[in-house]
């Protein structure tokens, strides 16, 4: 997969028989991201294009809640980029265009969207997008513009409708209000797989160490994700299988009051073969498979000692039951 980072005033490789393009934030890439993406990749391959995603960065709510000065009105961040980027090259696009969000696109009419940055800029012989798709300034465009623009402009345009698991319709606020409940299970319905972060393994104060508990440290790189807490997790990247463990994702009340978010997982048998430093550096992906509680604080650090071990025995009697239930009988 390609990823073109540019803006209105950039350049854009070209692709030589057009695009088939479709538009979205893609928080989550969740199963209705999957299937509009897999019916993109289908039309593509059919109409000899290069299959496209389009979105935008920063996220649109996130410029405009900045811009006006209200950043609670910022919605929880689902996934990564980083993660965000992965399952889209999964899903077989060839183009990923991150288009820079910023006033001049703000303030750019629907019309022209789809004349210079469809048309013009990406190529578009081929549109598709969901039922409830707006865009350009006000959120002025829709389907039915996009229709009465294609015959002039040379593209077809097609739309899916909402896909639904289980008669729920599958977006990424259906995502974010799982996560908020701590329901991973129900997160994990809506993804189609468990719910993931990944990172590069980075140094930290090292103060789990200290405490007998040392521990990964992963950048979440939004200060809003949208699950938090004390979780029950699976750590792939460090070993030729998961290793089981324990992980906070949340902004530590009781050791910072900075409010940075910071995955920290605990291994709960770590491989000798590594040594104490060996996973400095290395990309990991953790499922966050089971909520065991939100964040605490606690009164001192012996007493967060006391907490993170309960938490690492509540850890292994879950994963452990997870594993016999998941055996062949």
């Amino acid at each position: 997969m390609r990823l073109i980072r540019c803006s209105l005033q950039d350049p854009l490789p070209p692709a030589p028989r057009g695009r088939a393009i479709t538009i979205g934030n893609f928080d989550g890439v969740h199963r209705g991201h999957q299937a509009m993406l897999a019916l993109l990749v289908a039309e593509a391959r059919h109409r000899g294009l290069a299959a496209c995603a389009l979105t935008f960065a920063p996220h649109p709510r996130d410029w405009f809640a900045r811009r006006a000065g209200t950043p609670d009105a910022v919605p929880p961040r689902v996934a990564t980029v980083r993660d965000n980027v992965g399952e889209l090259a999964r899903c077989g696009v060839d183009d990923l265009a991150l288009l820079r969000f910023d006033a001049r696109l703000a303030a750019l009419p629907a019309e022209a969207f789809v004349r210079e940055v469809l048309v013009q800029r990406l190529g578009a012989r081929h549109v598709l997008v969901g039922d409830d798709f707006r865009f350009g300034a006000r959120r002025q465009g829709d389907y039915a513009l996009l229709e009465a623009m294609s015959g002039e402009l040379g593209y077809d345009v097609a739309k899916l409708n909402s896909y639904e698991v289980h008669g729920q319709r599958v977006s990424s606020s259906a995502v974010r209000a799982a996560l908020a409940a701590g329901d991973m299970d129900g997160a994990a319905e809506l993804l189609g797989r468990p719910y993931r972060i990944s990172g590069r393994v980075a140094h930290g104060r090292k103060l789990g160490r200290g405490l007998g508990f040392p521990t990964l440290n992963v950048a979440f790189g939004s200060q809003r994700p949208a699950a938090q807490g004390i979780f029950a997790v699976r750590v792939h990247g460090l070993a030729d299988g998961p290793l089981d463990g324990v992980a906070s994702l949340g902004v530590r009340p009781t050791i910072e009051t900075g409010g940075r978010v910071l995955l920290e997982v605990y291994v709960l048998d770590w491989p000798s073969a590594l040594g104490s430093d060996g996973a400095y550096g290395r990309c990991v992906s953790v499922d966050l498979l089971h909520k065991l509680h939100d964040e605490r604080t606690y009164p001192s650090l012996d007493a967060l000692r006391a907490g993170i071990a309960q938490d690492v025995a509540d850890a292994r009697v879950w994963l452990a039951a997870r594993t016999a239930a998941s055996a062949p009988h």
